[in-house]
């Protein structure tokens, strides 16, 4: 809980106001500035946010500088090597790892959900064949409100608890639904006996007509996945979930708002642009034209996959990422795709080079991802909704911290206005 410690002065046209500096449990103090407008008449300019804390939370913490990112306090390292996603799901929603007891009940509760009101099968063929995926998710979660009445009443905890529920456990389903979808082929029901990471996999590559049986390396590189995605902090789409949220939106609409905004290539399309990159570079031997071309300030050419806004010295998911792609790789023996040449040659080089090492231009969680989403067998039109599917128990959780803060306010964000002054209106004929 944030508390004060002492008082930042600011003086302007005459007037000095005391701000109250608060103090958080890791990260650098805050000054609220929460009554400046009333004492003081005036705004502050903080265009995308980015010295501004719109909120209190205590799920998930990022120090950007040391390459750090904490669940509920508990290393994404530490977890990735010895949790998995449902584990994670559960301390993410309630802020403790759960006992065994807990873990098989909370298990239960989301298997048991996975499938989806049958009347929604119609709601999908109301897209074209070659529609993104996003677009279909976006509309149908957002349409899962008029399916589940139940779980709308965002001041009854218990619906609020059954909402969070059912959105972790039918996304994966619908991203399914979406992908089958696009390919023409049928929809594939989820199957109670695998697990959270299996069962995405089986519904999306599964056929009526034979045995599917998912690989455990796959398996485990897509829970790292999901895990490695689950939450980071108040970025575009959660502080949209957390923004659509403050207005008393029900749950759906506001994962809806989410996904639309994480549907962005500077966000959660990120990992999709990466590999187009790739894609456009070719092959090998055209790595230097690039690598010229991205070091030119003049050319608009940017590498996609490489650094981040917020670790400024290394992502720590990336590393945990690097060892499931090489696994991946190795399974599937992919070895002469000119794609992954291309990757795995771009990594090395920006390990190695003195302009990528000086501008710390490293390989990020996208570049990684990317590569394994590829070497599965998904088109890049959905790495987005497979990220939507393993930000949604971060969103919900967010959410419900939201609900439950007695301070929260609607969300309205002031401006520093540059039209034009008040002027007469004039007829038609006059001007």
């Amino acid at each position: 809980m944030d508390k004060m410690i002492k008082n930042a002065t600011l003086s302007f046209n005459g007037k000095t106001l005391d701000l109250p500096i608060l103090q958080p449990t890791v990260g650098p103090d805050v000054i609220d500035i929460r009554k400046l407008y009333s004492q003081g008449d005036v705004f502050t300019y903080d265009p995308g946010f980015t010295s501004t804390a719109a909120c209190d939370s205590a799920i998930t913490y990022i120090d950007g500088d040391k390459g750090e990112l904490l669940y509920r306090g508990y290393p994404i390292e530490q977890l990735a090597e010895k949790s998995h996603f449902l584990e994670v799901c559960y301390l993410l929603l309630y802020g403790e790892l759960p006992n065994a007891e807990q873990m098989v009940d909370f298990e239960s509760r989301v298997t048991n959900h996975t499938m989806v009101h049958e009347q929604m099968h119609y709601f999908f063929r109301g897209f074209r064949r070659d529609s993104h995926p996003m677009a279909t998710m976006v509309g149908v979660v957002g349409a899962m409100s008029a399916f589940y009445h139940d779980s709308t009443d965002i001041t009854d905890p218990w619906q609020r608890e059954v909402a969070a529920i059912r959105m972790i456990a039918k996304l994966p389903t619908i991203a399914a639904m979406a992908f089958k979808y696009s390919m023409g082929q049928p929809f594939v029901y989820p199957k109670n006996s695998l697990d959270y990471a299996s069962n995405f996999l089986h519904m999306c590559f599964a056929v009526p007509c034979e045995d599917y049986v998912v690989n455990p390396v796959l398996s485990k590189a897509m829970d790292r996945i999901m895990m490695l995605h689950a939450d980071h902090e108040q970025n575009a789409s959660t502080s949209t979930v957390r923004l659509a949220g403050s207005s008393g939106a029900n749950p759906f609409a506001c994962v809806a708002a989410g996904i639309a905004c994480l549907w962005g290539p500077a966000h959660g399309g990120a990992n999709q642009a990466c590999l187009e990159m790739l894609r456009e570079i070719g092959t090998v031997d055209r790595i230097p034209e690039y690598i010229n071309r991205a070091k030119d300030k003049n050319d608009p050419f940017r590498l996609m996959g490489f650094g981040h806004r917020v670790y400024k010295n290394f992502d720590p998911r990336a590393k945990v990422m690097k060892e499931s792609a090489d696994e991946v790789l190795e399974l599937l023996g992919i070895h002469n795709n000119e794609t992954l040449k291309v990757a795995k040659e771009l990594e090395r080089i920006a390990l190695e080079d003195e302009y990528f090492v000086e501008k710390k231009l490293y390989p990020n969680v996208d570049f990684y991802s990317g590569i394994i989403l590829e070497a599965m067998g998904f088109p890049t039109s959905m790495f987005t909704p497979i990220f939507a599917v393993s930000r949604t128990v971060g969103w919900i959780s967010q959410w419900k911290e939201m609900i439950a803060d007695p301070t929260q306010k609607i969300g309205r964000p002031r401006q520093l206005y540059i039209g034009q002054t008040r002027r007469d209106y004039a007829e038609v004929e006059e001007r």
